[in-house]
């Protein structure tokens, strides 16, 4: 007989296959949802929100009030580790995230470390973690470091990292110890994080797809099983969900190189061909498009069939292939776990 909670979610982050699958959606907590523009305006910017453990837990909570997903993410954002790592990090509305100083600009050992940036966001894990449904699984997560130097380097994002790529080519050691930083950094927010109550992690690399083979197995695929390693030291039996967005035909290389738990694969992965290059047993995060759910109707129905179909036989657990969109209804939001859980 088991005992405590059934987190259908964390079995098969383990490893065990459900039918249906568990459904959380990445994005979850935000924009599409009325009851957090209401808070998002009462609070002013994203960042005081991120900052504020009452405001962050309860943008947290509302889609699994809402919805009943089988797993909550923890509301925050990636580049707090730069914030803590020392940089100056503001939102600008329609100009996205800015970090100061650049360090294409200046040295990393000039940054000030600012550790204490980061407990307000355990303190928002410890408020999620006594409201939820015991059912439910909590999600922690941290950008990969690749991503997170992508901003730090360049002081904002861009659409192909050129800034970021040139450093780690004509400066790989100067890179390397900006990549190292983080990922020192990473590993204590992300043990924090269980600490404080997280059931499993993901480490979001969402600018793995612009790196060649070489600077993939260096940027990417090295750090993140550094990570998976000392986080498995420091938290046994923590599962870890690597998402390298755009990775393709480097997915593979990724699954085993950096040992990930289980693995993120975007829309534009044919999930046949995951299913078939991916290791056998492994989890399989993914991969409905988001602009499927945003269209609904029958486009949605063939795309969530056929995505339940093709990773039948595996651990799954269904999601998008990448952030929900703000202008998805509601309603699309209901039928899509309608019919997962059909």
């Amino acid at each position: 007989m088991g005992s405590g909670p059934d987190r259908s979610l964390l079995a098969v982050l383990k490893g065990e296959r459900r039918d249906p699958p568990p459904v959380w959606l990445m994005r979850q907590a935000g924009r599409y949802l009325p009851e957090y523009r209401e808070l998002r305006a009462t609070k002013g910017g994203f960042l005081e929100l991120c900052y504020d453990p009452e405001a962050a837990a309860e943008v947290t909570l509302q889609p699994i009030r809402r919805f009943g997903f089988d797993g909550a993410i923890l509301f925050s954002d990636i580049l707090i580790i730069p914030h803590a790592l020392g940089q100056d990090l503001s939102f600008t509305i329609g100009e996205g995230p800015r970090l100061a100083p650049p360090l294409k600009n200046v040295p990393l050992e000039s940054l000030q470390a600012a550790p204490q940036r980061l407990q307000p966001i355990y303190e928002t894990v410890r408020r999620v973690a006594a409201a939820l449904p015991p059912e439910t699984t909590f999600l922690g997560f941290a950008g990969s470091p690749w991503t997170v130097a992508t901003y730090m380097v360049a002081g904002e994002g861009s659409k192909d990292q050129a800034e970021t790529r040139k450093l780690a080519y004509l400066e790989p050691e100067r890179f390397g110890a900006i990549i190292d930083a983080i990922t020192g950094l990473t590993v204590e927010y992300l043990a924090k994080q269980v600490e404080a109550g997280v059931h499993a992690v993901q480490l979001f690399d969402s600018w793995a797809g612009t790196l060649s083979p070489e600077q993939f197995e260096r940027w990417v695929i090295e750090p993140n099983a550094r990570i998976v390693r000392d986080l498995r030291e420091r938290c046994p039996g923590t599962p870890v969900i690597g998402f390298p967005k755009g990775a393709g035909g480097k997915l593979r290389a990724y699954a085993e190189g950096t040992g990930v738990d289980a693995i993120g694969i975007d829309e534009t992965v044919d999930p046949h061909w995951a299913n078939d290059v991916l290791p056998e047993g492994l989890t399989v995060q993914g991969n409905l498009d988001p602009l499927a759910l945003l269209a609904g109707g029958d486009t949605l129905l063939r795309a969530v069939a056929r995505i339940r179909e093709t990773f039948k036989n595996r651990p799954h657990v269904f999601n998008l292939g990448h952030g929900i969109t703000p202008e998805v209804p509601v309603a699309h939001v209901e039928q899509l776990l309608k019919w997962v859980r059909a």
